[in-house]
């Protein structure tokens, strides 16, 4: 078969990769009919596109992280849609079984999943509850005869919801608060088989992009499951959530590498070919400008993404906050970037026919799903101040603060000495913007103490610091090993984002610490409770009417 095989190189595969995407796949027509045909899910199936990182026992091809990634490079390039489709069913659906399901679980489930014969979801969201996935409702309670939960309650947004089989679902469960002996509930992750009865779901949702997945409300009434489908154990239904959304976190950047390419090799052509004032536009600097900005922007995510694909294949026990970083990251990128290839491409990208608007309408909704990127900065710039706050409290110095380039919260800088001569002003500028951060982050905990974690406006310019220091390490440290290999090309790549990087983070950390800009932050956030005072727009009109 030409399927996608894990003893083959990655090459064959990801040849039979792009053939299925250039010969089968019609990424338009998927987004008009809102679906995908019957018999290019057959394909797909073929090819092992729906076991991509499950054992070999089980039926998958048991790739990489790295591989992985590598594979979803191609749908980024070709139908983000079908994307989803294919990483709702194994990033997050049945992801929860292979982190941890137990034996009976993995042989019961996996195979099916892994070949395309039944499709798996991840049923989290609620209508009450979105980022704050403590606050769900429903519940599955055990009966009497403690052989199954009953579950009532209902999800939405569940991409693939209207045709999985398989559901992992999260619900409150009674239990008991050990620390005061009261009643508490607390969530609990159950594998759910529709088969099980007093499951439904609602018409597809009618999205503004990655139209051919599914997206549906998911009912639960009254269905009964048996306790041996409990996933993990009852109780810890919120850590594996948050772990499957972790694990899941990390493709998203190879992907959406591969959408960036595509534009970028769209945008130059365009410049290369079109001319208008007797000049091509590649030789105008706003377009030089705007080419060198994607193709930065691509450089560190790329170099991100595959750093942290690295570090899980590896078995790093932490990479969450790496994972949020590179998902905040390229989601943003691959939205500035799609939205630059349109201009440069000025009337021409409006057009359907060119297609990059259907690029723009998919890219949106990466900077929502998966955790959205405001809640991620936020829990990134919590994550390193409660890392601070812990050391300072232990220490109680500031001169212990320096000890903090150690800290999780902080990419390790790299030695000057282990670096390519020609990356060293890129490694000084890193180090500096590291120590003056652990510095200014260390000035505002002991400035606001517990309360830090209101001052949002804050915590945003300690998360772009924080993503922007991730972004130079990872490009230094991907240049140089290029230039270890005797390919020395990168090194301008690496230099020019960190220059950039040095003199955003620079603004970040004045800003931080002056007073003056606090002021102004406080003058900007009082205009804005009197709008939702107003409840709409403050000014009346200038004309009187």
């Amino acid at each position: 078969s030409s399927g996608i095989n894990a003893e083959w190189p990655l090459r064959p595969g990801m040849e039979a990769g792009h053939s299925f995407f250039q010969e089968t796949n019609d990424a338009a027509g998927n987004d008009s009919n809102e679906k995908i045909p019957e018999e290019q899910l057959d394909q797909m199936r073929a090819l092992g596109m729906y076991g991509l990182m499950v054992p070999e026992e089980y039926g998958g091809v048991a790739l990489t992280n790295t591989m992985y990634a590598k594979f979803g490079e191609l749908t980024g390039e070709y139908d983000l849609g079908l994307g989803i489709h294919t990483g709702a069913h194994q990033s997050i659906g049945y992801k929860g079984i292979l982190l941890y399901g137990n034996e009976e679980q993995k042989e019961k489930y996996l195979p099916s999943l892994a070949s395309g014969d039944v499709f798996a979801c991840f049923c989290l969201t609620e209508p009450s509850s979105g980022s704050d996935a403590s606050s769900i409702k429903t519940r599955a309670v055990l009966n009497e005869a403690g052989t199954h939960y009953v579950m009532n309650g209902a999800k939405i947004w569940i991409s693939n919801g209207g045709i999985a089989e398989i559901f992992t679902v999260f619900a409150k469960t009674p239990g008991i608060d050990k620390k005061t002996g009261e009643p508490k509930d607390k969530i609990t992750a159950f594998i759910v088989e529709r088969a099980f009865g007093g499951v439904s779901h609602g018409p597809p949702e009618k999205k503004m992009g990655i139209k051919c997945s599914n997206t549906a409300e998911v009912y639960f009434e009254n269905c009964e499951i048996p306790v041996e489908n409990v996933l993990g154990e009852e109780g810890d239904g919120f850590k594996v959530a948050m772990n499957i959304l972790n694990n899941g976190r990390f493709g998203m950047g190879a992907c959406l590498t591969g959408t960036m390419k595509m534009l970028i090799a769209k945008s130059t052509d365009h410049a290369n070919t079109r001319k208008q004032f007797v000049s091509n536009l590649r030789e105008y600097q706003g377009i030089q400008q705007k080419i060198a900005r994607m193709n930065l922007l691509c450089y560190a995510n790329e170099s991100m993404a595959y750093m942290l694909c690295g570090n899980m294949d590896r078995g790093a026990p932490e990479y969450q906050l790496e994972a949020a970083i590179s998902k905040i990251f390229a989601s943003q990128a691959a939205w500035d970037v799609c939205d630059e290839t349109i201009q440069i491409l000025g009337g021409a990208g409006f057009m359907k026919d060119v297609g990059i608007e259907r690029w723009m309408r998919d890219l949106r909704i990466f900077r929502i799903f998966e955790g959205t990127n405001d809640i991620l900065k936020l829990f990134v710039a919590l994550n390193g101040v409660q890392d601070i706050g812990k050391k300072l409290k232990s220490a109680g110095t500031m001169g212990a603060m320096m000890g903090l380039m150690k800290n999780k919260f902080l990419p390790a800088a790299p030695l000057k000495c282990n670096v390519h001569s020609d990356l060293a002003p890129s490694v000084d500028m890193l180090r500096g913007d590291i120590s003056k951060f652990s510095v200014s982050v260390s000035e505002q905990v002991i400035k606001h103490k517990k309360n830090i974690i209101s001052q949002q406006v804050l915590l945003n310019r300690v998360a772009d610091v924080a993503i922007l220091l991730q972004s130079m390490a990872s490009v230094i440290s991907r240049s140089n090993n290029m230039a270890e290999k005797g390919d020395t090309g990168e090194i301008v790549l690496a230099n020019a984002w960190c220059a950039e990087s040095h003199q955003k983070i620079k603004i970040l950390l004045d800003e931080m610490g002056d007073s003056e800009i606090t002021k102004v932050d406080e003058a900007v956030l009082a205009v804005g409770r009197m709008g939702l005072d107003a409840n709409g727009y403050l000014a009346k009109s200038p004309i009187g009417c």
